[in-house]
């Protein structure tokens, strides 16, 4: 959000790169999955990559990490980048333009780009130690919810509206203290002008949010 949305850098072929027919946004991130991936970033149960199938093994002998989950092979990723490609960026960067290579800070987006869409990995697939510790306080109920399909009652179970809102309000102080532009003088009511739009950014974080 620091920079302005450049379409070129989440279209693919908007951005010529030899021997690669994505986007340059995906390209970023898959050079930096290649690389971590080889020093074993993935193989921790909390680290999910973009795109599993081009990476290669770690040349580092594995770690013994202990088994916290029912064995799955949940990764949301691609919903992740679409909806923060699609939607996040488009609402939360003020400013949309796209004047060519010699004029935008494409790399410098792009690296804040992998940044945010890492973290979101991040957080949103941590949900499933949340999910899997409450369905371990309560096996029975879980277990009927689950063959009933009932996704409301096991949403209820999972989540604490009261903690979301908690976080929700560190956000949007965090989101107006970090997108206040310094440089520009305050107005009138001692405020000066946001360069992000802080809806958007708390939207990305809660429940329900597209």
């Amino acid at each position: 959000m620091q920079f302005t949305y450049s379409h070129s850098i989440y279209t693919p072929g908007g951005i010529t790169i030899p021997n690669f027919s994505g986007s340059f946004l995906d390209w970023m991130l898959l050079q930096q999955e290649r690389v971590h991936a080889q020093v074993r970033r993935y193989e921790a149960p909390d680290e999910y990559p973009f795109f599993p199938e081009q990476l290669t093994e770690s040349f580092l002998a594995p770690l013994a990490y202990p088994r916290l989950l029912h064995p799955n092979t949940v990764n949301i990723n691609k919903k992740i980048k679409a909806a923060y490609t699609s939607h996040i960026l488009l609402a939360a960067c003020a400013l949309h333009t796209d004047r060519g290579a010699g004029s935008e800070n494409y790399g410098s987006a792009a690296v804040m780009d992998v940044a945010c869409l890492q973290a979101l990995s991040r957080r949103i697939h941590f949900g499933k130690f949340v999910a899997e510790a409450k369905f371990r306080e309560r096996p029975e109920e879980f277990t009927r919810w689950i063959k009933e399909g009932n996704v409301k009652a096991l949403e209820n179970a999972i989540t604490k509206p009261a903690v979301e809102l908690q976080v929700l309000k560190r956000l949007e102080l965090k989101a107006r203290t970090y997108g206040t532009d310094p440089s520009v003088p305050a107005g009138e009511a001692g405020e000066r002008p946001l360069k992000i739009n802080v809806d958007a950014v708390v939207a990305m974080y809660r429940v329900g949010s597209p």
